[in-house]
């Protein structure tokens, strides 16, 4: 049999013509089954796949769950299966491309507060009309060193002071705090008895007594409190960088802060005032985003509660569905300290059952599921950039089966690289992330890096041969938003995958589809390793300001490129086809507020690749809209 393989791939086209002659047409279903009993099983398996290659419904085909190899695949390229029935777990980019936005003004922010310095007393008794200074003895500093105080006090020593200068030696050392944003905080001299020209001066470095918050409706007021800097001294710029971080929280509309003096020398009353913003929201939306061995037409709705508890922790839920496909995502996220640290936990499960023609014959079925635990910590966080590490505890299973395959012996394991002798793949990964995002007013630069450690516990597939459970391997997302004009947008995007070794399909970097490759059918090719990159303008073609409502013309070109492990390009059946996919397109955007978002694109192919073209996606044509009602 395998010299028989081998024959067929290097004749497809004569396959072609022995199926049509033997058939006097293209093979149907029942003349597949009439044959299944005329030539028997294991003839009749071998001339479904060579059918299935002459026909050229799968070349452009190259699978994330399923590969059917009629013997060792070490030897042969391995004979694509419907894609997209349990589909790769990728990062995916954002699905709202993030704006540069102007801050908050200081001064809307913070109220400018009264004089909260200490007032100097006065000396009493009398006073000598010179005062000899050798030198001042700084007491209750505890932000700048003795060089720093003596630089600033050095022209006011070793001379006589008159009482007009001595206070200006004061001053300076209030004015020293002031300009380094220590406003609460000032100097003073005390009474004191003058010995060897040594005076005293005195610090009295302000503090916060209280801080008042008011405003919050379900947002617990600890929240707000415990983000705010409250260890003396009281320094404004700090105060200031946590009011912005603040104010671009997404649980807060607007904050504003005025601060005043307290009841004692030195203490301050903070008073916030908060807006809470709206944190739930539903959306419903439909994109033509999958494979149509599964149905291109995708539905989902979602609904999402950002404050659920008052403690800033959100709830998500969301289900999704196309003709061959249903699919539930949940996730919990809880904040763990006051530095923005949560802990999240996500769940996801997904059933499909192929739809596509011919392959729907063989009654192939799918599901999926994911479990995660997350620790994120924000490590850098400044109101134009965060830099944050994290730590996930992966957990993905995915099982496949055929009715038809299975009433025939054939081995099921056989439909999944990695998989057991069930159809059974598991995966257990540890995966650490850096995220790293600077913003101002004219650009946002993110980028994301993941490492995947694939352990072999708690029952993972392990297996004498790659692939199974045990991989390392690591990906990288980059994106670059430039304004280059009221509501012109340059967007440039990168994403990358390597691998040490071999992976399972849940695990392979996919290219071609609407996030993807435009212009492609979703996950045309899958491999162990790749590279894509995206560049796509966005052009204001018509604009009314008083609905918020934006059309925009949006010109891009996609780019990518695959292989695998064995640093061989991605093997295809038809020899013509590449593992290098590129495109040029054109779409048209469309916003309305905050309310309705339509995208539909249209990418031109610029390197062929066999596709039977039946769908609008497989022709170019993408659409995603999303209505958010609440």
């Amino acid at each position: 049999m395998l010299s028989v393989v081998r024959f067929c791939y290097a004749n497809v086209a004569a396959i072609k013509l022995i199926s049509i002659s033997l058939f006097k047409q293209e093979p149907t279903k029942r003349s597949l089954l009439i044959l299944l009993k005329q030539v028997g099983i294991q003839g009749s398996i071998s001339f479904l796949f060579f059918y299935l290659i002459a026909a050229g419904s799968l070349a452009a085909q190259t699978i994330d769950l399923a590969q059917i190899p009629t013997t060792t695949p070490s030897q042969l390229p391995p004979t694509p299966a419907p894609q997209d029935v349990v589909p790769p777990t990728q990062p995916t980019p954002p699905t709202q491309t993030p704006k540069p936005e102007p801050l908050p003004p200081p001064d809307r922010l913070l109220q400018p507060p009264s004089s909260t310095t200490p007032t100097p007393t006065p000396v009493p008794g009398k006073v000598p009309e010179k005062i000899r200074v050798e030198r001042f003895e700084v007491v209750g500093n505890t932000v700048f060193s003795q060089k720093e105080l003596d630089k600033i006090l050095a022209p006011f020593t070793g001379r006589s002071l008159s009482f007009t200068e001595l206070f200006q030696a004061r001053s300076a050392v209030t004015q020293l705090y002031i300009d380094n944003g220590y406003i609460t905080s000032g100097a003073l001299i005390p009474p004191q008895a003058i010995q060897n020209g040594v005076v005293k001066i005195q610090v009295v470095e302000g503090s916060l007594s209280a801080i008042n918050v008011t405003g919050t409706k379900r947002l617990n007021p600890n929240y707000i409190r415990s983000r705010l800097p409250n260890s003396k001294p009281l320094n404004q710029k700090r105060l200031l960088e946590a009011l912005q971080l603040l104010q671009l929280n997404p649980l807060i509309q607007s904050i504003r802060a005025e601060l005043s003096a307290g009841a004692s020398l030195g203490t301050n009353v903070l008073d916030i005032n908060v807006n809470e913003a709206k944190t739930f929201s539903t959306q419903i939306s439909a994109d033509n985003g999958r494979s149509p061995s599964v149905g291109t037409f995708r539905r989902r709705a979602q609904i999402n509660e950002a404050n659920l508890l008052g403690l800033g922790d959100g709830l998500s839920l969301a289900y999704s569905n196309t003709r061959g496909s249903n699919g539930i995502d949940a996730s919990y996220t809880l904040p763990i300290n006051s530095r923005n640290g949560t802990f999240g936990i996500s769940y996801g499960f997904n059933d499909s059952d192929v739809i596509e023609e011919p392959f729907d014959f063989f009654r192939i079925k799918g599901d999926s599921q994911y479990y995660e635990l997350t620790l994120s910590q924000p490590v850098v966080q400044t109101p134009n950039q965060e830099f944050t590490l994290g730590l996930t505890a992966a957990r993905r299973e995915s099982n496949i089966s055929s009715s038809v395959l299975e009433a025939l012996n054939f081995p099921i394991s056989e439909l999944s690289p990695g998989a057991d002798d069930e159809g059974r793949t598991r995966i257990s990964a540890i995966e650490f992330f850096q995220e790293w995002t600077k913003r101002n007013t004219r650009e946002v630069i993110a980028a994301r890096s993941q490492f995947n450690l694939g352990i072999g516990a708690f029952d993972a597939t392990i297996n004498n041969n790659d692939p199974d459970s045990r991989f390392l391997s690591w990906q990288g997302q980059a994106q670059w938003v430039r304004l280059l004009a009221p509501d012109t947008l340059l967007l440039i995007r990168t994403n990358v995958q390597l691998a040490d070794s071999a992976l399972v399909p849940l695990e392979q970097f996919g290219l071609g589809g609407i996030e993807s490759v435009r212009g492609y059918r979703q996950d045309a090719l899958l491999a162990d390793n790749g590279v894509f990159a995206s560049a796509e303008l966005r052009l204001p073609i018509y604009r009314r300001q008083e609905q918020q409502l934006t059309l925009q013309l949006t010109p891009f070109v996609d780019f990518g490129t695959v292989w695998d492990k064995s640093g061989r390009s991605v093997e295809n059946l038809n020899p013509s086809d590449s593992d290098t996919l590129a495109s040029i397109g054109l779409g048209l955007r469309f916003q309305l507020a905050d309310r309705l978002t339509a995208r539909f694109d249209w990418g031109i192919p610029l390197i062929d690749l066999d596709s039977r073209e039946r769908t609008l996606q497989e022709k170019g044509f993408y659409f995603s809209i999303q209505y958010n009602p609440f």
